[in-house]
């Protein structure tokens, strides 16, 4: 390994605090990685055996792992398999370090799910620096998918209602008001499709949990306590007669259908559906 002492500044704060685990079993190359790692600014655990490995991964939770491949009692290519199969929010990077330079075996550690592969002797600026690049591609990955993936922790605003799913709390003007969790799961069923008509039938199976074998008015009468609660916003909740409900957007609430009241008690079903066809 060439220029083992050559330390490499980060170029950015969360560089160095990402995690590193070395899992080597040749004694002087695994502290001169240690010092080095630890020199560019990264928190670094050491391992020179699979056993250890594995209980350093559970309890260190590192973002990227230097594997050598030779180990004395476990072959580095089922460490980075194990790696491999972790949710990918737990899954570290891999970088294999090996003395074998067989295409063969390169392809071996990328089929086991090694992210970059070196081959011994190295240069410890060259390997920090795919570090660094590695550490950055696997944040970006991680960004985007989280940006996708649907938060059911976040505040969910429409117009001047706001809700706060995590905290279980909901605003009207920024002014709390107290709802039941079933209530909750109601305001925040319609909220995430702010505009889409919901029939009662889809209320009860969702919301409810059940799937109804008739009209419920289950339905209407938490509806309708819901909208005492809202008050001001009470007028974004609306009625589809003889159908469902729906969250209107803000801009919509002066065409909103009648609250409460507009369907027959008891039956579910708007006046004009129950004539039939003319």
């Amino acid at each position: 390994m060439q220029s083992a002492m050559v330390p490499l500044s980060m170029e950015s704060q969360a560089s160095r605090r990402s995690r590193l685990l070395v899992v080597e079993d040749e004694a002087d190359l695994r502290k001169s990685l240690e010092y080095a790692l630890k020199a560019s600014g990264y928190e670094v655990r050491v391992a020179d055996r699979g056993d250890s490995a594995f209980r350093v991964l559970e309890e260190f939770a590192p973002d990227l792992v230097l594997l050598d491949v030779m180990l004395p009692d476990i072959s580095g290519l089922d460490i980075c398999r194990r790696i491999h199969q972790m949710p990918a929010a737990k899954r570290a990077v891999v970088v294999i370090l090996s003395a074998r330079v067989e295409e063969s075996d390169r392809v071996a550690g990328f089929e086991a799910g090694a992210d970059d592969y070196m081959v011994k002797p190295f240069n410890v600026r060259e390997l920090i620096l795919r570090i660094e690049a590695r550490l950055k591609s696997r944040d970006s990955v991680l960004a985007t998918e989280e940006k996708k993936r649907p938060s059911r922790a976040e505040r969910l605003t429409v117009g001047n209602l706001s809700v706060d799913e995590k905290a279980h709390r909901v605003f009207v003007n920024g002014h709390e008001i107290r709802v039941s969790a079933l209530e909750m799961r109601l305001i925040l069923h319609l909220m995430r499709a702010p505009g889409r008509m919901c029939t009662r039938r889809k209320l009860l199976t969702e919301v409810w949990g059940y799937h109804p074998e008739v009209s419920s008015r289950t339905v209407d009468t938490h509806v309708k306590r819901l909208r005492d609660k809202l008050g001001e916003a009470a007028p974004m909740l609306q009625t589809v007669r003889g159908i469902g409900f729906r969250l209107a957007e803000a801009d919509g609430v002066l065409s909103a259908g009648p609250m409460d009241g507009e369907e027959n008690e008891g039956s579910g079903e708007s006046t004009t559906e129950r004539r039939g066809p003319r």
